[in-house]
C-alpha cells in the first residue's frame, strides 16, 4: 500500500519539478542571459542593439558623470542600509523575546504596509514632506519653526522613503536568526564569566550574523534600484543607480549601458550571496537555498 501511494505521487512531483524548472528558466536565467548579451552589443537607433560585439558599455560607466551618480545612489543606499540594520537589529531581538502569543501579531503589524502598493505610499510620503505638508504644519503650529523646511525633493527625503519601504525587509530575517538563537549558548557564556555586552560580540552578533547579511541583502540592492523614490521625493539631484537603467532603457534608448548597469548590481548581488554563504559556513549552517 505504502510503494503504491508512493508510486501515485510520483508523476504529480515529476510535473511540479519540472513547472518550478521550467519558471526559473523562462523567467529568471534566461532573461538574465539577455541582459548579460545586451550589455556586450552595440547601441543601434533602429533595432535598440546590433553587432559588434563591445565593451563600451562597461567602460562608460568609469565616466565621472555615470560614476557620480553610482557613488551617490550608493551612499543613500549604504546609509539606508544601517539605518534599518541600527533599528531593525534590536525591534527583532524584542520582538524575539516577546511572549509567543503576540509574536505573530507584531509580526503581522510590521508587514501590514505591504497591503498598499509602495507607490502610493511613496505618494503618500510626498504629503508629508511637501511645505504644505503634516510635518510642517506641525512643527509650524507648535513653533518650533517660523517658516516651512524644505524637506521633500533632498537626499534626506529619498532615504527616509527608502527606510521606510525597506525596513521590514531587514527585521525579517534578523527575526528568523533570533527565534533560532539557542538560549543555553548564552547561558554558557554567562556562566563562563563574560559580561553582557562580551556575550553579544562574542556569541550573539556571530550567530547572527547570517541574518544581517541576509538584511544587508534585501535591502542594499533594492534601495539602489528603486526608481521611483527617487523621482517622487528626490528630484533630479538625487538619482539612483535604477533610475539610470530606466532613462537608459525607456528614454535615451541605450539598451547595452542598461543592461550594464544591471549586470553590474546582479554582481553586486553574487557577492553578497556569497558573504552570506561564507557566513552560514562559518556557524555550521549548511542550508543555503534560503535566504535567512
Amino acid at each position: 500500500m505504502a510503494r503504491h501511494s508512493l508510486s501515485s505521487k510520483s508523476p504529480f512531483r515529476t510535473a511540479t519539478l519540472w513547472l518550478i524548472w521550467g519558471w526559473l528558466l523562462i523567467f529568471a536565467l534566461l532573461p538574465n542571459i539577455l541582459v548579460i548579451a545586451v550589455s556586450f552589443l552595440t547601441r543601434d537607433s533602429s533595432a535598440f542593439v546590433s553587432l559588434p560585439v563591445s565593451i563600451d558599455s562597461y567602460v562608460r560607466m568609469i565616466d565621472p558623470l555615470y560614476f557620480e551618480v553610482f557613488v551617490h545612489s550608493l551612499w543613500m543606499a549604504g546609509i539606508t542600509t544601517i539605518i534599518c540594520l541600527l533599528l531593525g537589529y534590536p525591534f527583532a531581538w524584542l520582538v524575539s523575546k516577546a511572549q509567543v502569543r503576540w509574536q505573530p501579531l507584531l509580526m503581522m503589524l510590521l508587514i501590514l504596509p505591504f497591503w498598499t502598493n509602495s507607490l502610493v505610499r511613496t505618494y503618500a510620503l510626498k504629503l508629508l514632506f511637501a511645505n504644505n505638508g503634516l510635518i510642517n504644519k506641525s512643527l509650524l503650529a507648535v513653533g518650533i519653526i517660523d517658516a516651512p523646511i524644505d524637506i521633500l525633493y533632498t537626499q534626506g527625503a529619498v532615504i527616509a522613503g527608502l527606510t521606510y519601504l525597506l525596513f521590514p525587509f531587514m527585521v525579517l530575517p534578523l527575526y528568523a536568526v533570533f527565534t533560532d538563537l539557542r538560549t543555553d549558548m548564552l547561558l554558557a557564556s554567562q556562566d563562563l564569566g563574560a559580561s553582557k555586552t562580551q556575550t553579544f560580540w562574542h556569541v550573539v552578533l556571530p550567530l547572527t550574523t547570517p541574518g544581517v547579511i541576509s538584511g544587508i541583502l534585501l535591502v542594499l540592492l533594492p534601495a539602489m534600484g528603486m526608481f521611483y523614490v527617487a523621482d517622487i521625493l528626490g528630484g533630479s539631484r538625487n538619482l539612483l543607480v535604477g533610475n539610470i537603467i530606466k532613462n537608459q532603457f525607456l528614454d535615451a534608448r541605450d539598451w547595452p549601458f542598461g543592461a550594464a548597469a544591471s549586470v553590474l548590481l546582479t554582481v553586486a548581488m553574487a557577492v553578497l550571496l556569497l558573504a552570506y554563504r561564507a557566513s552560514s559556513r562559518r556557524i555550521g549552517k549548511t542550508d543555503f537555498n534560503e535566504v535567512a
